[in-house]
């Protein structure tokens, strides 16, 4: 009777446990799927308003799908020269400032990462410094103007050439995945430092490469503040920027130009003018959107390399 019961009583326990994991499970997915909506319904409204029918979108009928299917606002975008300037200047930035990048990164964290380098530790602290503590932007301004960069398309690659968190990333990597052991049978082959980092360490650091330089790319292709601060030249100012004044000023649908316009040629202009922002925006991420899926394998193991940075 005693050993019934204690089945019983576990039976009972055993079937709250299950009915309280199902509860959570179903919980959770409804959770997740109202984040889903609530992140992805923005960047969907955006897609559907730049296809949709200006009028529509400026009397606020879009809503989930599109209405009046119009390209009018990309035609427009694609006549706006200022456009094809900055499209031109951020592939400059993001591709000769991200290799840049990896190259300052890799020449950083390779040397923190192995054991017989004494000044490492002195270095990593001096490193994390200016993680927590920075001059701030007028000595910053400061710096770049007496090294001459301003109005130069250095001004947007080398302040930033080097980010402490993703060299740690790179390092940690370095430390936990590349054995010693690969080191000292180098050194028996008669290699010396450099063709070990080139011809051993780099070839099998693809993956944490990959994310690095994505990273940076993302950067590089997303950054306009650094051109407000620095460039003043138009034909150096990157596709961010022109965005940043296309969204606040609304310069492609030259309503202001249009006084002598009848009414409803006029009306016509600024509904255009409001679905252009949508359409630049697009536009703009397009690029980065088609990269990141090959990409995408990478991030999982990017994600294990910076969970570890001692």
């Amino acid at each position: 009777m005693e050993k019934n019961i204690e089945k019983r009583a576990a039976n009972k326990a055993h079937k709250k446990l299950i009915s309280a994991d199902k509860t959570f499970d179903v919980a959770n997915v409804v959770i997740m799927i109202l984040l889903f909506f609530i992140f992805a319904w923005p960047l969907w409204f955006v897609v559907i308003a730049s296809f949709s029918d200006p009028g529509e979108v400026w009397r606020g009928n879009v809503i989930l799908f599109p209405k009046g299917f119009s390209i009018d606002s990309y035609t427009e975008i694609l006549k706006y020269k200022e456009i094809w300037i900055g499209y031109r200047n951020t592939i400059f930035y993001t591709v000769v400032g991200t290799v840049i990048n990896l190259f300052m990164t890799v020449c950083m964290a390779y040397p923190l990462s192995r054991k017989k380098f004494m000044p490492k530790n002195i270095l990593m602290v001096l490193c994390m410094i200016t993680m927590y503590f920075g001059g701030g932007l007028i000595p910053s301004y400061l710096v770049v103007k007496n090294l001459h960069m301003i109005d130069t398309v250095w001004a947007m690659m080398i302040p930033g050439c080097l980010s402490v968190y993703n060299m740690i990333i790179m390092r940690s990597y370095f430390v936990n995945s590349i054995p010693d052991s690969l080191e000292e049978a180098a050194t028996l082959d008669g290699a010396g430092p450099v063709q070990y980092l080139v011809k051993v360490v780099l070839p099998l650091s693809k993956p944490v490469i990959a994310v690095i330089a994505l990273y940076y790319m993302v950067g590089h292709w997303n950054d306009f503040f650094s051109a407000l601060i620095y460039v003043n030249d138009k034909n150096l100012l990157p596709l961010q920027t022109f965005l940043r004044n296309l969204l606040v000023t609304n310069t492609v649908g030259n309503v202001s130009q249009t006084q002598n316009l009848n009414p409803e040629l006029l009306q016509k202009k600024i509904y255009l003018a409001q679905t252009i922002k949508y359409s630049a925006i697009i536009v703009s991420t397009l690029p980065v959107l088609c990269i990141y899926p090959f990409v995408q394998k990478y991030f999982v193991k990017g994600v294990m390399i910076g969970a570890i940075k001692g």
